[in-house]
This record gives structure tokens, C-alpha cells and sequence, in this order.
């Protein structure tokens, strides 16, 4: 039985595939036609001659149980082909329809075995997900579903045509309240999705209930410092402390220390919600501790949503959202601070100081390292944050030089 009927936002043909191909460039995007149409160039590499081709993606269940599907298959293809495939990520859309965004994987199979077949045979199991194979004659490739077992009658055959990149990257379809939250709600509700699965998710909830009273008077300025690792961002949130008789706080707030490594080994949907909800119990802390002093914040929204865009968005800094979209709009029911500063030195000496450590990182720091293409939209994707924006600060200097820089700046915008 093909299981496309389940691809919500419309059939097959009203639905643009879209395969992560080069890294450099944009999605690679094609279309279905009943009539067959040449391909060409990147295409043409692509559905080559080399190898059997498939595509799997993960279109029922719930948001939480989608997740976790995909993140246990890409774990899945990662060990199992890795040797033998190339796997590319993938996804089908349909243009400008929010929340019509499925993600899957492109497998090409050069092994003379054809390894991928049984793989694939096990994942089709799950309802949650519908398996493609692409077939070629000359220049013409089309897509039928996939069985284990040869089909009783001919399938339709549903032509490869090349399509247009689209103008945003299809994932930024999906990004809001999946990748990054813009209201205390969505986030709780997905955390309370995963209560069963995930037990740290109910001692989780219990502290954000606690905190839920985040009311701010006329208290005094509240200054974010932001950055990548190794900016100086703990040295200078120390001498701002220090120098202003100011509360220091950080996000996420100590309280969820004991869960983040549990929250850092789940997919994107849950480790974002997790990050969310430490915002909003910061957010509570920064409200009572802004009545008595000046309040200094290690990292808070922007934080969260940059590392989120730029980790969704594949490929280059061109396919994040465009400056101004709604993806950058700061949260209506999450405390604003007076004051962002954005910490920036150049990429060599971010890696100096980070080898000078030799601390554990997380992923996401790991892969900041190896991949330039990640930290340019990291850092993109800070600057576009708005209401409120980032100053960027230069912390190449001393300590001592980038502290009077902030101060002055502390002087000039919040009157301290």
C-alpha cells in the first residue's frame, strides 16, 4: 500500500522534493510530472548513472514521535552505510506552506550488494515512513514507491523534472515553534509530549512552574552578553559584575545543569524546547534580581535562536531567512533586556583560546570548529536578531581594553 496519501499539505504532485546535494550551493529542488523531461547538470549528477537510488521520509506520528523517528534513522543510515552509500539530507515541501515540511534522506547505493535494501526494509515498517525508488532509462529518471517485493501490476510512473531552488530554504517553513519558540507555551506542551518517554521532562516542567511570575518594574538595565565560545564572554560578564555591583546570571539558568546532557542526546524539536523553557525561568530570575541591581545575562535568547536557525537551514549563509523575517522576531511573552552586545574575534583566535582550554565542548561547539560554513550562520543569524539587536563588540583585545569598550557603551545606552 503507498503510503503518500499521509504527506500532508497535498499529493505528490503538488510537492516539491527537495536533496541536499552540495553544500556550497542551495537545496537541489525537483518536481513530479506524468511526462518524462531530460535532466541536466547537477540533476544529471545527481540521479547519475552509478548505483541505485532511494528516498525515505518521515511524514506521520506526532512532532515529538517524527523527531525521534528521524533522529534514530539518520543514526541508523550513518552506521549502517556509511561505508557503502552516500546519503544526502533531503526533504519534500510544499512552496510556502508552513508546517509542510517532511524530512528524509536521498541514499545512492554503489555497492554491488545493494546493502541499502535491507536497511530500508526494516525502517519501511514503521508507518511514519514512506520509502521511494528512483529508476532511469537514457536521460529520464522517475520515482515509484518502494516494496521489498516486486509489484503486482506496473506503479504510475511520476516523472523527475528539475525545479526551481526555492527562494528561502524549505526548512525555514518549519523553523517556527519546531526549531525555535516564540511563546512560553509551545515549548512546555512539547516537553509535556515527551513526559512518558523522556521522565526529566516532568522535574523539567516543575522548575518553570515555580518561575512562572517574571513581572519587572521600572528595575535596573538588564545587559546580555553574547557570543560564540572563546569570545570572552566569561571574563568580561565577571569584570561587568564586579565593576557595576551587578547580578550575574546565565542561560541556561544552573538549575537545568543535572538535565542537559540528557536534553543535548535528543533531537532538535526537544533539545529546543529544553533551551527555550531555561530562557523564560532566566527570564524570571533577571525580573526579581533587576529590582535591586544592574543584571549581566551569559547568553540568553539570541543565543538560542541563532544556534537553531543556523543548525535547521542547511548548506550555506545565503539559505537562512532573509533580514527582517519573522524567524528573528523576539518572543512577545519573554523579557526583553536593555542591552545586547555581541562578542566577535576572528576565527583563528576563537580556535587559539578554545585549544588553550582543552575542555569538553558540545556538538554544536565541535562543530563550529570543523565547519566554517556553520559559524559564518551562527554569526549571521545573530546580527539579524532584532528589537532587541546586537551590538557587536570586537574582543580581540586585551580584557582590559574590550571591558572599557563595554562600559562606555554600557554608559551611553543604559545611563549606568
Amino acid at each position: 500500500m503507498l503510503k503518500t496519501a499521509a504527506f500532508r499539505g497535498g499529493q505528490l504532485s503538488s510537492r516539491v522534493f527537495a536533496v541536499e546535494f552540495d553544500p556550497r550551493a542551495r537545496p537541489l529542488c525537483f518536481a513530479l510530472s506524468d511526462s518524462p523531461r531530460e535532466l541536466r547538470g547537477a540533476h544529471r549528477q545527481l540521479f547519475g548513472d552509478d548505483g541505485k537510488l532511494f528516498s525515505l521520509h518521515v511524514h506521520g506520528g506526532g512532532r515529538v514521535e517524527k523527531a525521534r523517528t528521524h533522529a534514530e534513522i539518520k543514526r541508523e543510515l550513518s552506521v549502517s552505510l556509511a561505508r557503502h552509500c552516500d546519503v544526502y539530507e533531503a526533504s519534500s515541501f510544499v512552496p510556502d506552506v508552513k508546517n509542510s515540511f517532511v524530512k528524509g534522506f536521498f541514499i545512492r547505493d554503489r555497492s554491488t550488494a545493494a546493502v541499502s535494501e535491507d536497511i530500508l526494509k526494516t525502517l519501511q515498517r514503521s508507518e511514519s515512513v514512506c520509502v521511494f525508488s528512483y529508476e532511469r532509462e537514457g536521460q529520464y529518471c522517475w520515482l515509484e514507491p518502494w516494496s521489498p517485493v516486486s509489484h503486482v501490476q506496473e506503479p504510475a510512473r511520476h516523472y523527475i523534472t528539475p525545479a526551481a531552488a526555492a527562494e528561502h530554504h524549505p526548512s525555514t517553513l518549519n523553523i517556527s515553534n519546531s526549531d525555535v519558540f516564540y511563546c512560553m507555551d509551545e515549548a512546555y506542551a512539547v516537553l509535556q509530549e515527551c513526559s512518558e518517554i523522556i521522565p526529566e521532562s516532568k522535574e523539567v516542567l516543575k522548575l518553570v512552574d515555580e518561575q512562572l511570575e517574571t513581572s519587572r518594574g521600572d528595575g535596573f538595565p538588564v545587559i546580555v552578553i553574547e557570543g560564540l565560545d572563546a569570545t570572552g564572554k566569561t571574563t568580561l560578564t565577571e569584570s561587568l559584575r564586579e565593576s557595576l555591583n551587578a547580578a550575574l546570571l546565565k542561560s541556561p539558568p544552573q538549575c537545568l545543569a543535572p538535565f542537559r546532557q540528557r536534553f543535548d542526546s535528543e533531537p532538535p524539536l526537544i533539545r529546543r524546547a529544553f533551551y527555550a523553557l531555561g530562557n523564560y525561568i532566566t527570564a524570571a530570575h533577571i525580573g526579581k534580581e533587576s529590582l535591586r541591581a544592574p543584571v549581566i545575562v551569559d547568553r540568553y535568547w539570541h543565543s538560542t535562536a541563532a544556534y537553531a536557525i543556523a543548525t535547521a537551514v542547511g548548506g550555506r549563509v545565503e539559505n537562512l531567512p532573509k533580514p527582517g523575517s519573522e524567524l528573528y522576531r523576539w518572543p512577545e511573552d519573554l523579557l526583553q533586556p536593555n542591552l545586547v552586545l555581541l562578542l566577535t574575534v576572528s576565527p583563528e583566535e576563537r580556535l587559539r583560546r578554545l585549544r588553550d582550554r582543552g575542555q569538553d565542548k558540545t556538538a554544536e561547539e565541535a562543530e563550529l570548529e570543523i565547519n566554517q560554513l556553520f559559524r559564518l550562520k551562527v554569526e549571521e543569524a545573530y546580527k539579524r536578531i532584532q528589537n532587541p539587536a546586537c551590538i557587536i563588540v570586537d574582543a580581540s583585545p586585551s580584557p582590559r581594553e574590550v571591558l572599557q569598550q563595554v562600559q562606555h557603551l554600557i554608559r551611553d545606552k543604559c545611563h549606568l
